[in-house]
């Protein structure tokens, strides 16, 4: 006799945690969890391997955890069946378990959500959406906080400093007794901007490296016969995909590297992808990590004397904070955060971001990384890969497009954000009180990329001008009204007033011409 299904339970790649709220309530005997691989969540963006590889392993690794705790799983690997999209898997579980209801967690992914909304109603089935326990505040909590469930007219400006501020409160996090903040100081950000000058970084601690087991490789395959053209490579796939390993992940960043995080943050280097850097993202994204857990294990360092407070105050904020509030404003703000380009932003995405292969060392370096390991860190995403968007006026969809698909923690409601947001100021300064724009100086100053590069990070002009450089200056000319307003751009444009009407319009021209050869630049 069939078992009878009550309820079907959905479970997205980016919900593998045994204390996802749809999962930790479902019936073991009356409930089926369905979890599906569809082509549609790697081609509606042109997703690398291994982002793709990271989802498939770290989803069929969970399906088999769920599977030993006795639930009742339906799991359909890509390959196994037709569909095309997530929505054909659940109208056609629908048809065949009839259940009473659909249950399922928040989403990651407004357009995921409102498909499983839309096939819901579609079915006329009840659906149930469980808050995501795994944030530290609710969306309506957070919608509470910023004063609006939605922006409608002039949007108020949110800022994640202060958010921060009532995170810290909230949670009790690196706060006394008295209400003010461990060290009296509220954040250390200016202490965490080092570089490593000319002698570069030295004893690197390697992070911890996972041999692709028998289920990973078995997800290659998959890829390389279904997505043999997508961009990427396997070849240095080492990502934790399994609750085991993320917690291996933590303990080696938090014994080996935390230390000097905090100093290093900003700073890069030739050929060294992951420095100090925490590499945990993804294992947070796709739940195998709670928060909680890794902010409660800094602390632990901090306490224990093994980490400085601006280390561990640093990384915290990035959890805390900035994570916290980039989910935050990307449901207040969908969708029309995805549409949003202030700049009217107009030239198409250079070839040379799927390849790498630009004169620029520093984009060559940053992209080149990213092919190899999906992976690169916060400050070569936003100013070097990001900067280069934005001062070069690269459409907005086309750059967010290409940041979803390369990044194995790549999510929409971390990437949309931080890339149309903040990266590019698409939406206008929501969260942001200035555009991270910056010159070929700020590379020199924070990287050895410069040394290895035929331009010249101080030329404006000319056979050896940095485009860096010389799309910077456009930018502000541009955009020089606007910016002459703002008061966190005043010294930069101080310097722009500076330029008589000759230099103005060779630093045009120059930037016109890139423009016309940006995919040999």
């Amino acid at each position: 006799m069939k078992p009878r299904t009550k309820r079907l339970v959905i479970v997205l790649g980016d919900q593998l945690s045994l204390k996802n709220p749809a999962i930790a309530n479902a019936s073991k005997t009356d409930d089926v969890i369905l979890m599906t691989e569809v082509r549609e969540e790697s081609t509606h963006v042109w997703s690398h391997k291994a982002r793709t590889a990271m989802f498939f392993s770290a989803m069929r690794h969970f399906a088999q955890t769920l599977t030993e705790a006795g639930y009742r799983i339906e799991y359909a690997a890509i390959g196994t069946h037709e569909f095309q999209s997530l929505s054909e898997a659940w109208r056609d579980a629908i048809a065949r378990h009839t259940p009473t209801s659909i249950v399922a967690c928040e989403t990651g992914d407004w357009r995921v959500e409102q498909s499983l909304i839309a096939t819901c109603n579609e079915a006329k089935l009840p659906l149930t959406i469980e808050r995501d326990t795994h944030f530290m505040i609710s969306r309506d909590a957070f919608a509470k906080w910023a004063g609006g469930k939605a922006v409608s007219g002039k949007p108020k400006q949110l800022r994640m400093e202060m958010f921060y501020r009532h995170m810290r409160k909230l949670s009790g996090v690196l706060m006394r007794d008295d209400d003010s903040p461990e060290g009296s100081v509220r954040n250390f950000d200016a202490q965490n901007r080092g570089s490593f000058g000319k002698s570069g970084p030295t004893d690197v601690p390697k992070p911890v490296h996972f041999e692709p087991d028998e289920i990973t490789r078995a997800a290659f395959a998959d890829i390389e016969k279904h997505f043999p053209d997508h961009p990427g490579t396997l070849d240095h796939f080492a990502w934790p995909v399994t609750r085991e390993q993320a917690l291996q992940s933590l303990a080696s960043f938090m014994r080996d590297r935390l230390p000097s995080f905090g100093q290093y943050q900003d700073a890069m280097w030739t050929d060294e992808p992951f420095l100090h850097h925490s590499l945990l993202s993804a294992a947070m994204n796709l739940k195998l990590l709670d928060p909680r857990e890794v902010i409660d294990a800094a602390l632990g360092e901090y306490k224990a004397e093994r980490a400085d407070l601006a280390s561990v105050e640093g990384f915290i904020r990035q959890i805390l904070g900035w994570r916290e509030f980039m989910r935050g404003v990307y449901w207040l703000d969908m969708p029309g955060m995805a549409a949003a380009n202030h700049f009217g932003a107009s030239t198409p995405l250079p070839k040379w971001y799927w390849t790498g292969e630009t004169h620029m060392n520093c984009m060559r370096q940053s992209i080149k990384q990213t092919l190899d390991h999906g992976y690169a860190h916060h400050i070569q995403r936003l100013m070097v890969t990001g900067n280069f968007a934005l001062i070069a006026g690269i459409i907005p969809q086309d750059v967010c497009a290409w940041y979803l698909a390369v990044y194995v923690d790549a999510i929409e409601w971390v990437e949309l954000p931080n890339t149309a947001g903040m990266a590019l100021y698409a939406n206008g300064g929501r969260f942001t009180t200035k555009p991270y724009a910056a010159s070929g100086a700020y590379i020199k100053r924070m990287s050895n990329y410069c040394g290895g590069c035929c331009y010249k990070p101080d030329a404006k002009t000319g056979s050896q001008a940095c485009p860096m450089t010389t799309f910077y200056w456009d930018f502000l000319l541009r955009n020089e009204a606007e910016m002459s307003r703002n008061q966190r751009a005043a010294l930069m444009m101080q310097h722009v007033s500076r330029l008589d009407d000759e230099a103005r319009e060779a630093i045009r021209a120059q930037a016109a011409q890139n423009i016309r050869n940006i995919d040999s630049l």
